[in-house]
């Protein structure tokens, strides 16, 4: 007879065997929502009315099409978009597609807020020392509008990998899979393996955004750049 396994066994097997997969989607995919993002924040501020109308309409479409639809469009709809790559990493590809894709709209308000929070007298100060706008930006908006924005990307953060997890349905063995797995194999432990990947979810959530967003407030506040 095969020993039921205790909950601390199964709370280490999930996370040797699921947690690497689920923190590889989160990094991958707030990687490009961050590159896209930061793009499209600098097209609303920068790029006139044109630019900044396109940026606007892909944050709208994107933030109003729920995550699970735009994971199967990539995944069922559309799997020939990542023809070069082998077809049993193609549904890898495709949830870190739709996880930065969709985080980008959102990462993309955090960094227009942030970089519309920098005083504009500093980019006219350094023009008037002979920088033009991309070396003012580049030099002096910037550096201060990501500290602005930790904060609140630190809860982008918590919200990419709780959606990660939409990636068991497409048989990526991250978090939830490895979980439900074990729920397959000992039924009467369903209910504590939830609770168990809950637990971890929660752990590598709120202690960091606590962490992050607690003690960069205070450092821009010490900076006088977070307010009162």
């Amino acid at each position: 007879m095969v020993e039921t396994p205790d909950l601390p066994s199964i709370f280490f097997y999930i996370l040797v065997n699921g947690l690497p997969t689920t923190l590889l989607l989160t990094a991958l995919g707030l990687l490009g929502g961050f590159v896209l993002g930061l793009s499209l924040a600098i097209m609303r501020v920068y790029g006139g009315i044109e630019l900044g109308w396109i940026a606007s309409a892909y944050e709208k479409v994107l933030r109003g099409i729920p995550l699970l639809i735009l994971i199967s469009i990539f995944v069922f709809g559309i799997p020939g978009i990542f023809w070069f790559i082998d077809p049993l990493m193609r549904p890898f590809f495709g949830v870190i597609l739709a996880l930065g894709l969709r985080s980008g709209a959102y990462q993309s308000q955090l960094f227009r807020g942030a970089i519309l929070s920098v005083d504009p007298g500093q980019m006219m100060a350094a023009r008037a020392l002979g920088m033009n706008q991309f070396q003012a930006f580049r030099h002096i908006v910037l550096p201060q509008a990501l500290r602005l924005a930790i904060p609140s990307w630190s809860n982008e953060y918590a919200v990419v990998i709780k959606d990660s997890s939409y990636a068991y349905g497409f048989g990526i063995i991250e978090m939830l899979k490895v979980a439900f797995r074990v729920s397959a194999n000992y039924p009467l432990l369903w209910a504590p393996t939830m609770v168990v990947v809950a637990i971890i979810y929660f752990i590598f959530t709120f202690p960091i955004t606590k962490m992050f967003g607690e003690r960069q407030t205070k450092k821009l506040k010490k900076l006088g750049m977070g307010g009162d």
